[in-house]
């Protein structure tokens, strides 16, 4: 803990958050007036658990929103903090977040044809490339099981490309976009092979 409260003299900002975006916290470490974190909700819901041990091995730990202790040297103890006062200490690290990463999933009648409702959501992948400054923009093709596995890998990156030659046909201009694929591999629906199922038609956007 010492470490941390050496970290909070001049108010840090700590963010943890997992790979799916959904078990991570954030955390904040600040001195209003002294040092303390408060745990704040996941955009996506969820918070985690925090658990700090003081110097003498004392143990507290937050785990619902809006949580906080105080870091103090006798040990961390429960502390009441109000959303002002952490919009005051913390607002400014708050807005200069990066946008989190946005998925979109379009998906195919067949070949590499996008049905008529997955056409009307690139408007809304070429809006979360253009919020980002530098976008980092992956594109996964999949397929069903229908067929061979060597076949399907292809027909998979044939859907990656002529998706990442619509964005750029439509003005995407991220500073990375990269088209992969991984056929059969990894269906959003398991079935036996040589079964159609629509919904592993598709392809994965991720936009960081």
């Amino acid at each position: 803990m010492r470490e941390l409260m050496n970290s909070t003299r001049n108010k840090a900002f700590l963010a943890r958050r997992s790979a799916i975006g959904l078990a991570g916290a954030l955390l904040i470490a600040g001195c209003a007036p002294q040092s303390y974190l408060v745990l704040l909700e996941n955009p996506g819901g969820g918070t985690g658990k925090v658990l700090v041990t003081g110097p003498g091995g004392q143990q507290a730990s937050v785990e619902r929103a809006g949580d906080a202790l105080a870091l103090a040297a006798d040990g961390p103890r429960p502390l009441m903090v109000d959303g002002d006062q952490v919009q005051r200490d913390f607002g400014a690290a708050l807005a200069a977040q990066p946008p989190l990463p946005e998925s979109f999933l379009l998906y195919f009648e067949g070949g590499e044809r996008l049905t008529a409702e997955s056409l009307a959501r690139l408007p809304a992948i070429l809006a979360a490339i253009g919020r980002r400054p530098a976008a980092d923009v992956s594109i996964i093709g999949h397929t069903d099981t229908v067929g061979n596995a060597s076949a399907n890998e292809g027909l998979g990156l044939a859907r990656a490309e002529a998706v990442r030659k619509l964005l750029e046909s439509e003005g995407a201009k991220p500073l990375e976009m990269n088209a992969t694929s991984h056929g059969e591999r990894n269906p959003l629906i398991p079935t036996p092979d040589e079964t159609q199922e629509p919904r592993n038609r598709r392809v994965e956007v991720t936009v960081r």
